[in-house]
């Protein structure tokens, strides 16, 4: 039995404090329930704050645009793994996610005529997405639904990693182990954990992702019993701000400037997307991203270039893109950008339904660390803060639901302190970065695998540094066994030794769980592979 400084009690612990979490928060606090949201760092330092585009959604305004026809891209940029049920029903829900959202204070970008301002991004095949603060969306969104919990005084407690769900002796969760800025644990006892902890984009060196994205939430569920699935799908954006060899987030270059007329280039100054696709420099974000994998190594460039000089007043339509360009010495307005793709988004994780729940009794998911399958194997463009608002807000109602069914007296729960594999982050990172961004192979997926497991000693974490640690170099292993399993090349999924898309493999998602001695054990149909 650890020892606790302290413990507290809630109807539900919501970990993380972004779109996703929010959102549940505050719905789950107006019906009625004890609330309590758990972040590791600043209320707003997760990933939703970094989203530029905006708000994929039909709100029936668009001539010619329909739910239908966004069901339709998600579906074509899903590549065949999107659930074609949870789509209708996630995009369905949109306009009044966002009309919740309006209430609680958000404020979108207008057009002259009054209507919400509008700017299309790769994949989609009408001006659907809607912009906050021309191209600082989540930040926006991240302002009001912090707004929103400050003036309804949620407790929240920062500076505290989640460590791992407590369970009685029948799996289900009893409350969260969590761990100070200064490694002090604390308990926190409630009947339902819901994560909303973000992806894991830090498991390479150059992501879009803030320091926080370490997977935390995922590793959490995979040891308490939950399934994972299409971890395999890592989603690079295309365009990030390339500014030399760099470790770490780099600044996003949003889809939305491409929607509004820029064009890619190779060195030479040549369009090289025409003809890879019928969207070309629109194609969905695995395509972009791939043909400038390949241009890279065909030229023998760092980089690629982002040509929007032909764009009217970039600096008021795209300010953060522009301060970052600026900071960097470029002038957008004069010169094209220099980008190359960056770790973005997971398009996998914790299998849940569409209400948020995963199969741990007690433990709910939303957001990027949830699986729904939405995205399947591979994420249309700014459908991520609309899952969270949907998601989070089901959840909710989830939760809120299930504490109405009796359940039977939570046996007693020991907080243990698990002892854990812990690879040093470089090397894991620099595993990962090799062997599983674009185009992955066997052999190289293998020896990741080997080396991440050579570099690893199993400790117990005392920290939010070694929780962050334990969570990557799972996660790492899940990845890389993932990748190993599926034997094609399918949306954000490039295997150079098998380059074509099989549909033998469309028949289901690969499964991931833990075996009994935390090992990821990758399931497909009836077949096991480790």
């Amino acid at each position: 039995m650890t020892a606790v400084l302290w413990e507290a009690e809630a109807d539900v612990v919501v970990v993380g404090s972004g779109v996703a979490g929010l959102t549940a928060a505050l719905d789950a606090a107006e019906l009625g329930m004890r609330v309590v949201v758990v972040t590791k760092d600043a209320v707003d330092a997760g990933s939703t704050g970094y989203a530029q585009g905006g708000v994929a959604v039909v709100l029936g305004d668009v001539p010619g645009d329909s739910v239908e026809a966004h069901v339709a891209d998600t579906l074509t940029a899903g590549a065949g793994l999107s659930d074609a049920a949870a789509v209708a029903e996630i995009l369905a829900d949109g306009p009044a996610a966002v009309a919740r959202l309006r209430a609680r204070g958000a404020v979108f970008d207008s057009a002259p005529d009054g209507r919400p301002a509008r700017t299309r991004e790769g994949g989609h095949s009408a001006f659907r997405v809607v912009p906050a603060g021309g191209d600082a969306t989540g930040a926006e969104v991240e302002r009001a639904l912090v707004a929103a919990a400050t003036d309804r005084r949620l407790p929240l407690l920062v500076g505290h990693v989640a460590v791992d769900a407590l369970r009685d002796g029948s799996g289900t969760v009893t409350g969260l182990a969590v761990l100070d800025d200064a490694g002090r644990p604390g308990v926190l006892r409630a009947p339902a954990v819901l994560l909303a902890t973000g992806g894991y984009g830090q498991l390479y060196l150059s992501t879009t992702n803030p320091a926080t994205a370490t997977g935390d939430g995922l590793a959490l569920a995979l040891r308490a019993g939950a399934t994972a699935a299409d971890l395999e799908f890592v989603q690079f954006h295309p365009t990030v701000l390339y500014t030399g060899p760099a470790v770490g987030r780099r600044p996003l270059v949003t889809e939305a400037v491409r929607g509004e007329g820029a064009v890619l280039l190779d060195r030479a100054g040549r369009r090289f997307m025409t003809g890879v696709h019928p969207l070309a420099d629109l194609a969905p974000r695995d395509v972009v991203a791939g043909a400038i994998t390949r241009t890279l190594a065909a030229t023998g460039a760092d980089c690629v270039h982002l040509d929007a000089t032909a764009l009217p007043d970039f600096a008021r339509r795209f300010p953060t893109v522009h301060a970052a360009c600026r900071a960097a010495g470029i002038d957008p307005a004069r010169e094209p950008i220099p980008v190359t793709p960056a770790a973005h988004y997971a398009c996998g994780g914790v299998v849940t339904d569409l209400h948020g729940r995963t199969a741990v009794p007690g433990l709910y998911a939303a957001g990027e660390v949830a699986r729904t399958g939405l995205h399947g194997a591979n994420r249309l463009a700014s459908n991520s803060l609309l899952e969270g608002l949907v998601v989070g807000a089901r959840a909710a109602r989830a939760v809120a639901a299930d504490a109405r069914t009796p359940r039977p007296a939570a046996g007693e729960c020991l907080v243990a302190a698990p002892a854990v594999p812990l690879a040093p982050r470089g090397v894991v990172q620099q595993a990962m970065t090799v062997a599983a961004g674009i185009g992955r192979d066997a052999a190289g997926l293998a020896a990741a695998s080997d080396r991440v497991e050579a570099a690893a000693v199993v400790g117990v974490p005392v920290d939010r540094a070694g929780v962050e640690d334990a969570a990557l170099t799972l996660l790492a292993q899940a990845v890389l066994a993932a990748a190993g399993t599926r034997t094609e090349s399918r949306g954000c999924h490039v295997r150079t030794d098998f380059p074509e898309r099989d549909d033998v493999w469309q028949r289901a998602s690969l499964e991931l769980t833990l075996d009994a001695a935390g090992q990821p054990v990758v399931r497909t149909g009836t077949a096991v592979a480790a």
